[in-house]
């Protein structure tokens, strides 16, 4: 079968003949095998009726990546984007969001007629502590006679998870499933010493080194035990990057080189440059990244945005790539490395996510992560789907996947590597944890035995029911056991039973809290908010629920706030643009290290604020939903200045960061400018007030906020 010239894989077609059945599909694939080909072929067979779909993904970039494509694919008048305040075209039969977004229109009731199949992209962000609930909303609010097109990376319980979707459709999902790459990987680790080798072969390698050197190591060992030194002393040299870059260059490149902060993104990037001798690029290739550069520089914002060392660095072949990264500087190293004038790009996980942004290799400073607690070992998805970048399908025979490593550490990588290699992917699990903005939309739009069977059919009430049926089968083959053993219900059991007896209760606690949990979960949400007075003894809506009925964004802190008047005293005090710095604080921390050397003079109001982050109410649904509440002061002056009509450039100035904000920064004020907009709903009887906020919006989306990244 073949699709746009080329044949297809037998996946693909698999997939393509269960959604032309009319079936919805769940496909799990790795990276770099061609998943979204059977999106692109639903959002046609779409077209061809006549009918609409609507593409989803986890991410702005990417919703806004897959708009421009199916733009160049379908014509502009054909395609729609919406997010969040912005909406292009919203009427087009094609239309490209976030998945929030999608949750908010099935919430609210916005009409979606005429609509044929909905594409979740990275469905196994289900499992994501934050945004998985999204995702689970989404699944169970969508009319059953929509398709749903599920792309997942590989899913170690994917048969259950399809179970669970095939109970929420009401009709028997399609599972597609292919563990092969059209471009196979090899993998390999680096070091130092022994340069780029197999795992066998650096295992043959360490050994023989480590019988070379066993007197170094053992004095090294001994020291440690001793408390001689706070670490024990090293016997092999670090292998740095610079170093890894020789061995892999030219052979090897373009390659990628994950590393997980940002300012190793940074300084890597900064220091390979450093150590260049000559441009990886030839004289025709730097002539056209300088006349791209020429361009980004006669854009709005994009003098500023470019410094004189990061233009360098571009002109030799060299970028580097993460979330805080200024917008405009984002899309121009993608625009860059998209056409292959990038040959060494230093990033961070979140690369991993890019439409069709593969290298020949894939390079890994190392295998662990901050977690937001601490440092974790990356999970096998990840590590997976960053790898899953290596090799170029029609150009490389197989992609290299190379992690670097110090000499002595080469039994631990090699054990972690092989871990991964072995497939042990980690399970999608429920996050399903109702917001208080979707119970309130809830009990304002159904009776409660619907919204019953609506928390009831979540994949968590789904795991819950099977577990409970476990528990409850478990308990009758053990009471048969204890009966046959001559015990009796009622009656004291014998010393010899009194265990399996205790096993016994508690498999039937299970049994008979498993159904129920998920539905009490949900009433304590709505004790909660009968308790703190958003509604009364008969459920009926005060003022708190009414405003939360608008309000997703830190949902009890933001209505607290606007219940106690603190969005009204900054309008009083500084107009909108002190409004949007309140907002502003609500929606970034701002890293470690940074300080910010303006707004002093609103400390007042930035400590009313902080009095009612800390607050029992809000405090108490943090404790409930276990979702930590934003709010970083430092925001407000800034983001009063950008409302004022600042440029990043000029903000930046009164900043000091070991690492670049900026992209923090406008992710910040468009997660404000969002806020801005639910606050616009929620104060929908003051035609003035929601006026204003109308023209705050549109005056906070301007330059780098509004740029399609």
């Amino acid at each position: 079968m073949q699709y746009r010239g080329f044949e297809l894989d037998p996946f693909q077609v698999e997939a393509i003949e269960a959604l032309a059945a009319g079936r919805s599909v769940l496909v799990s694939a790795p990276t770099g095998t061609g998943k979204t080909v059977v999106a692109d072929w639903v959002v046609e067979d779409a077209l061809r009726k006549g009918r609409q779909v609507v593409y989803t993904a986890p991410i702005k970039a990417l919703s806004n990546q897959k708009f421009r494509d199916y733009c160049r694919l379908h014509g502009e008048e054909n395609v729609g984007l919406v997010t969040g305040a912005s909406r292009r075209i919203t009427r087009s039969p094609v239309r490209v969001m976030t998945t929030e977004i999608l949750r908010n229109m099935l919430l609210t009731g916005e009409q979606l007629p005429d609509l044929a199949a909905v594409v979740v992209d990275e469905i196994h962000f289900l499992d994501d502590p934050e945004r998985g609930t999204t995702w689970e909303e989404v699944l169970i609010y969508l009319d059953p006679s929509v398709q749903v097109v599920g792309l997942s990376a590989t899913l170690s319980n994917l048969d259950s998870f399809a179970a669970w979707l095939s109970s929420v459709r009401g009709s028997e999902v399609a599972v597609v499933r292919e563990d092969r790459r059209a471009v196979p990987l090899r993998f390999a680790l680096a070091c130092r010493e022994a340069g780029v080798r197999s795992p066998e072969a650096m295992e043959r390698f360490h050994k023989d080194w480590a019988r070379r050197n066993a007197y170094a190591l053992r004095r090294a060992r001994d020291a440690g035990r001793r408390g001689d030194r706070r670490r024990p002393p090293r016997v092999g040299a670090p292998t740095r990057h610079h170093q890894v870059f020789k061995m892999l260059w030219p052979d090897h490149a373009p390659y990628l080189y994950f590393v997980f902060s940002r300012r190793d993104a940074e300084g890597m990037a900064r220091g390979l440059l450093r150590r260049l001798d000559r441009p990886l690029l030839d004289a025709a290739e730097r002539a056209e990244v300088r006349e791209t550069l020429a361009a980004f520089r006669a854009s709005p914002g994009g003098a500023d945005a470019l410094d004189a060392e990061i233009a360098r660095m571009l002109e030799h072949g060299v970028a580097f790539h993460h979330a805080g990264l200024h917008v405009m500087l984002k899309a121009l190293v993608e625009g860059l490395y998209e056409r292959r004038l990038v040959r060494v790009l230093y990033c961070t996980g979140t690369f991993a996510l890019g439409i069709n942004m593969p290298a020949r290799t894939a390079v890994f400073e190392g295998m662990v992560r901050f977690d937001g607690r601490g440092m974790i070992q990356l999970p096998t998805r990840e590590f997976m789907q960053m790898a899953g970048r290596a090799g170029r399908r029609g150009m490389d025979e197989a992609g290299l996947v190379v992690v670097r490593t110090d000499i002595e550490d080469v039994p631990a990588a090699l054990r972690q590597l092989r871990g991964y290699l072995e497939g042990r992917y980690e399970p999608v699990r429920s996050r399903f944890s109702l917001s208080f903005n979707s119970v309130v939309n809830l009990l304002h739009r159904h009776p409660p035995e619907h919204i019953r069977t609506m928390v009831e059919k979540s994949f968590l009430a789904w795991h819950r029911a099977r577990r409970a049926e476990r528990a409850a089968e478990q308990a009758e083959a053990l009471a048969r056991r204890l009966r046959d053993q001559g015990w009796r219900e009622g009656v004291k059991p014998p010393r010899g039973m009194k265990k399996a007896v205790q096993r016994l209760k508690r498999l039937r606690r299970e049994a008979a809290a498993g159904a129920e949990r998920t539905w009490e979960e949900f009433n304590q949400r709505v004790r909660f908010l009968r308790d703190w007075g958003y509604l009364d003894e008969a459920g009926a809506f005060n003022a708190g629920a009414k405003v939360l009925m608008h309000v997703q964004i830190a949902e009890i802190f933001t209505t607290e706030l606007f219940l106690q008047g603190v969005f009204d005293e900054a309008l009083a005090e500084g107009g909108p643009a002190l409004l949007f710095g309140v907002l502003a604080g609500m929606c970034n921390d701002l890293p470690r290290g940074v300080s910010v050397h303006v707004g002093r003079e609103h400390r007042h109001l930035g400590r009313r604020v902080s009095r009612i982050r800390r607050s029992d109410i809000v405090v108490d649904a943090e404790v409930l939903t276990g979702v930590e509440v934003t709010w970083d002061p430092q925001m407000i002056g800034l983001g009063r200045l950008w409302a004022e009509g600042r440029s990043l450039a000029e903000l930046l100035l009164n900043v000091h960061s070991p690492t670049d904000i900026s992209g923090d920064l406008v992710g910040a004020f468009r997660r404000a400018k969002d806020l801005a907009g639910q606050l616009a709903q929620a104060w929908h009887e003051d035609p003035d007030r929601v006026a204003l906020l109308r023209d705050l919006v549109r005056s906070v989306s301007r330059d780098e906020v509004e740029v399609v990244d």
